[in-house]
């Protein structure tokens, strides 16, 4: 996984945490609504990021009732090289 993956998925592992920590789930019940067994919610939540594809991440926010939007865009001339942001609105 290179960096730019890397932070792609923390960044939405920590738009799917903020939520499940203000629904105040426990792990348990966290489970149930993103379909996966409490041990991957345990490693969601310490960012132990490498068994989840940032298309799973994307489906669990969906699965807490967000909105995901992408938008491509042409690189401006003067940022370098093309990036990914992943931008949380709250």
């Amino acid at each position: 996984m290179d960096a730019g993956e890397r932070q792609t998925k923390t960044r939405l592992a920590l738009a799917v945490n903020d939520l499940l920590k203000g629904l105040e789930l426990k792990q348990r019940e966290a489970a149930e609504p993103l379909g996966i067994p409490q041990p991957k919610v345990s490693a969601l939540k310490n960012y132990r990021l490498d068994q989840f594809s940032v298309e799973r991440l994307l489906s669990f926010l969906t699965a807490l009732n967000q909105d995901v939007e992408i938008m491509i865009r042409p690189r401006q001339a003067t940022s370098g090289a093309a990036r990914i942001t992943v931008c949380a609105v709250q």
